[in-house]
């Protein structure tokens, strides 16, 4: 079972955050197959792939890269530029998939299929609180955001998967020490160097999803960065669509089946965790809170306040 490490080459983000990793101890030669050139790690755990065509876009590429090469895809974590609005300098990461969008079943516009979610790596806590560690270290946080994305784009893939991040211009794109924080993170993540102290699910623990508020999820980051929780996938408002409530009815729209996607996929990805999930209360009207907690009681999740998460 392995690791694989998805570049891609029209993505210069993606080429720096890969150049730095290649120079960690530990590859072989790299060998060209059909859908891109792959490089295995001594520690035999991880695979890089590179392909030509943007990751987005690659739906399927674990079941190809198990079909072609003959190596058994565990997770995928993509490397990859991030883009905003605002051009904020940052460090960020994030689940994969676009339940909120409708009508179900499309092709969505930055990648996947509308309505559906990749289930998210075991990792990604991990990965999140050693990234922002190395980060500080190396003083990169006085220059770039070091945070966290709700779950959203594209590709479609069977397997647990993370997009890693550096944002948001070209500049920050070609630093190299912000992809020498992915190296250092991703090489002690995934075992790769001496001393790495990996944290592997084992079937028990506490699986947080958080549900509400903006796209880099504040209240939920909170929570992750104090606290040793699993993570799972986080829904912003935008994926959490009420339509009108008639009465005591349940309230229209797409909203009940983006939280039933993001649960199941979470549970696909840990096995026999304790799901609970995390509001951003002040981002919902009082009927849409007791309309989410209502079927998350139905689909056996509790609601937990922060301070009522344990704390390492």
């Amino acid at each position: 079972m392995a690791s694989l490490l998805l570049a891609s080459s029209e993505d210069p983000a993606s080429m720096n955050i890969l150049s730095k990793v290649m120079e960690v101890e530990g590859w072989g030669a790299t060998q060209s197959f059909s859908h891109g050139q792959v490089t295995g790690h001594s520690s035999g755990n991880v695979d890089a792939l590179l392909i030509d065509g943007l990751h987005i876009w690659a739906d399927g590429i674990d079941s190809e890269h198990e079909s072609v090469t003959g190596s058994k895809v565990d997770e995928v974590f993509v490397l990859s530029k991030h883009v905003s609005a605002s051009e904020t300098p940052a460090l960020t990461l994030h689940a994969v998939g676009v339940p909120g969008e409708y009508p179900h079943g499309e092709k969505a516009r930055s990648g996947g299929i509308t309505g559906t979610a990749v289930p998210p790596s075991t990792r990604f806590g991990e990965l999140f609180r050693t990234m922002s560690r190395i980060a500080t270290e190396f003083e990169l946080d006085k220059e770039y955001d070091l945070t966290l994305e709700a779950t959203h784009h594209g590709p479609l893939l069977e397997t647990p998967t993370l997009y890693l991040e550096i944002g948001s211009t070209s500049e920050q794109w070609s630093d190299e020490r912000a992809a020498r924080v992915w190296s250092e993170t991703i090489s002690l993540c995934l075992g790769m160097s001496e001393g790495s102290a990996t944290r592997k699910w084992d079937g028990k623990g506490d699986v947080m999803i958080g549900l509400g508020g903006g796209h880099y999820a504040p209240r939920h980051k909170a929570v992750i960065s104090a606290s040793e929780v699993w993570v799972g996938h986080i829904l912003a408002n935008y994926a959490i669509v009420f339509g009108e409530q008639e009465g005591d009815s349940t309230p229209l729209g797409p909203w009940a089946h983006s939280v039933r996607t993001a649960v199941e996929s979470t549970k696909i990805a840990f096995p026999g965790g304790d799901l609970f999930a995390h509001l951003d209360r002040k981002s919902f009207k009082g009927w849409q809170r007791q309309a989410l907690i209502s079927l998350l009681s139905e689909l056996g999740v509790p609601v937990l306040r922060g301070k009522q998460i344990p704390l390492p």
